[in-house]
C-alpha cells in the first residue's frame, strides 16, 4: 500500500537487562554447540515484570518524542506474542489506560512477530481515510517469555526470545520518519509448518502444552522420511515478495535502501531467510544489534528502526526497510524515509 502523508512521529524500546547467552550455557539451560551456531550473544530478560508493562514503559518515551498529545490519538494498536495477563482480560485497554489513558478503540493485533508491521498498515489506512479524524495512532507491543510455558533457549533452533518493548506514534502530522509504502504478502499453504502434528482442540496450552517448536520441526522431517511432503513454500520467496512489492509501491529500488532493520533470528536462519533473499549481507542489516537482543516477539522492527535512529547510524534522507514475517507464513515490509537527524536528548538508557 502506498501511503500518502503518513509519518512516524516517535519510536521507542524498552530492553530490559540482557541476560549473557554464555553464562546460559554455564547454567546448563542452553547447549553450548547451539550458543555457537546461533551467533547470539545475549538476550533481554525481564523476570518477573509483566509484557504490557514493558509496551507502557516503550510508549512513554515514543510519546514524549512524538511531540503529540493524548487527545490526538484516535486508536491504540497493541501486538503481543506470548500471554499478557490473566484469560480473558484485554492486555490493549491497559496499555490505553497507562498511556493515552483516553476513551478511544483499542485493539490488539494478534500477528505474531508481524505484529507491529501490521498495525503500522492498518493504522496508516485509518489515517488516510479519516483525513478529518485525529492525526495519530499509537502502536505498542511487549512480551516476557519468562514463563513455564516456554523454554526461551531450547523453543525453536530458529532464534532466543528476548523479553522487550516496543512503540511507535503514527501520524498525518509529520515527523522523524516518512512511511512510504507498507504491506504484507502470504503463503497460507505453509502454514501446517508451525502446526505440526498437533490438534487444535484443546489448544496446547489449556492441557498444559509447551510452545516447542522443534517438536514441530521434527514431525514435518519424520513425515518427509515416510514418503509425506510438506507443505509447499518457501519462507525467503515470501519474504522477498514483500520486499519487492513495497519497493515498487514505494517507486524505489533495493539499490537505494541504505539499511533493513529485520526481525532477531540466529545467523544461519537470519541468513537464509532475510540476507540472502534480499541480496544484502549483515552490515546491510542489524545483525550488530540482534545479536544483543534476539528474537524479541512484535517488538523487533521498531526496535530495531529505533536503534539506527538512536544511534545515528541513518540520517536525513536515508531509505530504511523495515521488514519482519509471522507464521501463517505472511511477510511484512515497509519502507521509510529519514526526514529529521536523530534525537537529541539523552533517554536511551534501555535502548
Amino acid at each position: 500500500m502506498k501511503a500518502d502523508g503518513i509519518h512516524l512521529a516517535g519510536i521507542a524500546a524498552y530492553l530490559p537487562e540482557r541476560y549473557p547467552t554464555q553464562r546460559a550455557v554455564d547454567e546448563g539451560a542452553y547447549g553450548a554447540e547451539d550458543r555457537e551456531e546461533s551467533g547470539i550473544e545475549s538476550v533481554p530478560v525481564a523476570g518477573d515484570t509483566p509484557g504490557p508493562d514493558l509496551a507502557v514503559r516503550a510508549a512513554g518515551t515514543a510519546l514524549a518524542r512524538s511531540g503529540h498529545e493524548p487527545g490526538d490519538f484516535g486508536a491504540l494498536l497493541h501486538s503481543s506474542v506470548h500471554f499478557q495477563g490473566p484469560d480473558g482480560w484485554s492486555a490493549q485497554h491497559y496499555v490505553l489506560r497507562h498511556t493515552l489513558d483516553r476513551p478511544v478503540t483499542a485493539v490488539e493485533v494478534r500477528q505474531g512477530c508481524l505484529g507491529m508491521l501490521s498495525a503500522l498498515e492498518l493504522a496508516a489506512g485509518r489515517l488516510m481515510a479519516t483525513p478529518d479524524g485525529p492525526p495519530a495512532v499509537l502502536l505498542t507491543s511487549g512480551d516476557n517469555f519468562s514463563t513455564p510455558l516456554v523454554d526461551r533457549w531450547r523453543a525453536s533452533k530458529l532464534f532466543l526470545l528476548g523479553d522487550g518493548g516496543a512503540a511507535a506514534v503514527v501520524s498525518r502530522r509529520g515527523g522523524f520518519a516518512r512511511v512510504l509504502a507498507v504491506g504484507s504478502v502470504s503463503t497460507p499453504s505453509m502454514e501446517e509448518l508451525h502446526r505440526g502434528g498437533e490438534t487444535l482442540f484443546p489448544p496446547g496450552p489449556t492441557v498444559g502444552r509447551t510452545l516447542n517448536l522443534e517438536e514441530r520441526r521434527e514431525f514435518w522431517r519424520q513425515e518427509w522420511a515416510r514418503g509425506v511432503p510438506p507443505p509447499m513454500g518457501n519462507f525467503g520467496d515470501t519474504v522477498a515478495a514483500a520486499a519487492h512489492r513495497t519497493l515498487a509501491e514505494a517507486g524505489v529500488t533495493m539499490a537505494d535502501i541504505s539499511r533493513v532493520c529485520h526481525i532477531g533470528f540466529s545467523q544461519f536462519p537470519l541468513q537464509a531467510s532475510f540476507l540472502d533473499p534480499l541480496e544484502i549481507d549483515e552490515k546491510r542489516g542489524i545483525w550488530e544489534f540482534t545479536r544483543t537482543t534476539g528474537h524479541m516477539g512484535a517488538a523487533d522492527p521498531v526496535a530495531g528502526l529505533e536503534h539506527l535512529w538512536r544511534t545515528g547510524q541513518v540520517d536525513t534522507g536515508d531509505l530504511v526497510m523495515v521488514i519482519g514475517a509471522s507464521p501463517g507464513m505472511e511477510a511484512g515490509c515497509a519502507v521509510v524515509e529519514i526526514t529529521a537527524s536523530r534525537y537529541a536528548e539523552g533517554d536511551d538508557d534501555h535502548a
